[in-house]
């Protein structure tokens, strides 16, 4: 569903992305990993959009989004849910009307079948009676639960997490964790996870891409990543700091 080709990325002349290879299959999770400031977020952008590469290409289903137009983008875009690290909500809006956002934006659905649909995703997210409570009432996890539920309105065939369990107990994290593998299950999509947690990493990948030094360093199974030789990756996933050299890049 997803490919990067040879990705290149730079802010200002430091390169982020350095010719990044990556295929994400449709239908499955693909979890991202790397240290922080990786460009771990920066990647997920291009993904949908919201940034272009200097150099490379952007696949979805085939066709290289790198060289649409704004309208044409806008409606590519209409097949991605996005989960912000924050859950990035209106905080002047009540759980209903952010959840209600989207479909308020791009269909013409009557208010009661809005109404209807929000409290179908609320209930998928397993959140009930809380379409009247402001985003501050809320704790983390249940903010990211509404994020989930806002992303997951429109019934995407994408859906981006961007850190989804940073700033959560290790108990909320696992909850969300869960969240993530049974929203897949019930709706098919292809979902696409930035993550630094390889806990919940192996929780819930089907493949496992990690990114050092602006290039993907090992792709593929959570039982090939976790057999990897390559030091890098072995020195990540065990939460040891990692030594500069030389990185074979797969």
């Amino acid at each position: 569903m997803i490919e990067l080709v040879d990705v290149h990325k730079s802010f200002n002349g430091q390169k982020i992305l350095d010719g990044v290879d990556l295929s994400i299959e449709a239908g499955k999770i693909t979890v991202i990993i790397g240290k922080s400031g990786e460009g771990k977020s920066v990647l997920l952008k291009h993904i949908i959009g919201l940034l272009k590469p200097d150099t490379g290409q952007i696949l979805i289903n085939g066709v290289d989004i790198t060289m649409l137009n704004d309208r044409q983008l806008n409606e590519v875009r209409k097949s991605f849910g996005m989960l912000f690290q924050d859950a990035a909500l209106f905080d002047s809006m009540n759980v209903g009307e952010n959840v209600a956002f989207p479909l308020k934006e791009h269909t013409l659905l009557k208010p009661t079948i809005i109404s209807e649909i929000v409290e179908q995703k609320l209930r998928q997210v397993d959140l009930r009676n809380v379409s009247h409570k402001l985003p501050s009432e809320l704790s983390g996890g249940m903010r990211k639960r509404v994020g989930l539920a806002r992303a997951i309105v429109l019934d995407p065939k994408i859906i981006l997490f961007d850190e989804p369990t940073t700033g959560l107990d290790p108990i909320m994290a696992d909850d969300i964790d869960t969240l993530i593998v049974e929203t897949q299950r019930l709706t098919g999509a292809t979902c696409v996870v930035i993550s630094h947690d390889i806990k919940g990493t192996f929780k819930i990948a089907h493949k496992i891409a990690m990114l050092y030094e602006g290039r993907i360093v090992e792709a593929g199974t959570p039982e090939a990543v976790k057999s990897s030789d390559n030091s890098v990756v072995q020195q990540f996933i065990r939460g040891q700091a990692i030594s500069q050299g030389p990185v074979e890049v797969v």
